[in-house]
């Protein structure tokens, strides 16, 4: 029998010695999947417009790098989009902050205001708002928020309130509305525009468009830019202004780093639990280890052997841990906790699993590497 199939063995009937460290390398992947999870949940939240939105291209003020940054831009852009003979169709996106007043238990609220196409055809939020939901704002005055954030704003369907001094009235109650950083509220250009604070309310933040079937929204981009060399505009494609905002709350808010910190945090714990308790099981068959030398196992095999059942207590551990984490994915989903599964992430996740495990063996074979054959008489 060789060493690889002992190691498996020894597993198969001394788990119980063996799942103390497979349920802390399942925690330390839970832990790294479920932060991952949030971090990817919570910052993809901030380009919730450019994900729930259909447009090919974005037009905003030059050097913008999230949506939250976006300042007022020529209307002139609107027909630098139109010349390009591969757009399809233009639409002005408003983006305004605001003050909302509802009943006097919960104060004043800060929110953003999405001044968005009411049209069926609508760009904006087409992937968040079915056309019936859209058409009741053509009401002037009308706005429609996320189901999670009634609770916030203290209101329920058809309830009214004060936006930057204007009475407001809530028509509908949408999913994948939310934002970072404050509550969303939808309304059509028009009602937007008399809620403006801006001395011209006719400028938009934005302007979106959509692109032909089979061009490439980049090279449409590279055209544009260029047949406007003194533009007071810069274009992004939908991927291009997703990442860019991603990224800026992920790095230049320190709100990444600080993802990253916890990371180490969780890898380090996990490697010195992990290693404890695998440390104990090793410790516990040394007699047998002690066996093996005397009969000319050498280090390098033995060592090898507590390696193969550190990989093993690794993937059932990875497993676990899997099965775990996307039950409270689901369970965060229905409780409007915002949380996304990354393939990428979830494989550099299952890496580090591993590095604990195959780290923690490395520290257990510590356990053994002053083994004896005299052991055997003790």
């Amino acid at each position: 029998m060789s060493l690889v199939a002992l190691a498996r063995k020894t597993l198969f009937y001394e788990w119980r010695k063996f799942l103390p460290a497979a349920l802390a390398v399942a925690f330390s992947g839970l832990l790294l999947l479920m932060q991952a999870a949030l971090m990817f949940g919570i910052f993809n939240s901030a380009g919730v417009y450019v994900r729930k939105s259909t447009a090919d291209l974005w037009a905003g003020y030059p050097g913008t790098q999230t949506i939250e940054l976006g300042r007022s831009i020529p209307r002139d852009t609107e027909m630098a989009l139109r010349m390009d003979p591969d757009v399809l169709q233009v639409e002005p996106f408003h983006w305004i902050d605001g003050d909302w007043r509802g009943p006097a238990s919960r104060g004043s609220v800060s929110v953003f205001i999405s001044g968005i196409d009411p049209g069926a055809d609508g760009l904006m939020f087409a992937r968040a708002l079915p056309p019936q939901n859209r058409a009741l704002l053509y009401e002037p005055g009308t706005v429609i928020v996320d189901v999670a954030d009634l609770d916030k704003l203290g209101l329920a369907v058809g309830g009214s309130a004060t936006l930057n001094g204007h009475r407001v009235k809530i028509v509908a109650a949408g999913h994948g509305l939310r934002a970072l950083g404050g509550v969303n509220i939808v309304t059509s250009t028009a009602t937007a525009r008399r809620l403006s604070t801006d001395s011209d309310p006719n400028r938009p933040a934005y302007w979106v468009a959509s692109v032909r079937a089979g061009a490439d929204p980049a090279r449409v981009r590279d055209r544009i830019l260029a047949a406007w060399p003194q533009r007071h505009f810069s274009v992004w494609t939908r991927d291009e202004f997703a990442h860019a905002t991603a990224t800026y709350w992920m790095f230049e808010t320190g709100a990444g780093l600080g993802f990253v910190f916890f990371t180490c945090v969780v890898f380090l714990v996990g490697t010195v639990i992990t290693s404890q308790t695998l440390m104990a099981a090793v410790a516990s068959h040394v007699r047998e280890y002690a066996m093996l030398n005397a009969l000319g196992a050498g280090h390098a095999a033995l060592r090898r052997v507590v390696l193969e059942q550190a990989l093993v207590v690794g993937c059932f551990g990875i497993v676990l841990g899997a099965v775990v984490s996307a039950v409270l994915i689901l369970i965060a989903r229905g409780q409007a906790v915002p949380v996304a599964f990354d393939p990428t992430a979830a494989l550099a996740c299952g890496v580090l699993v591993l590095a604990i495990a195959l780290v923690s063996g490395a520290m257990a074979v510590r356990a053994i590497a002053h083994l004896e054959p005299a052991n055997l008489l003790r």
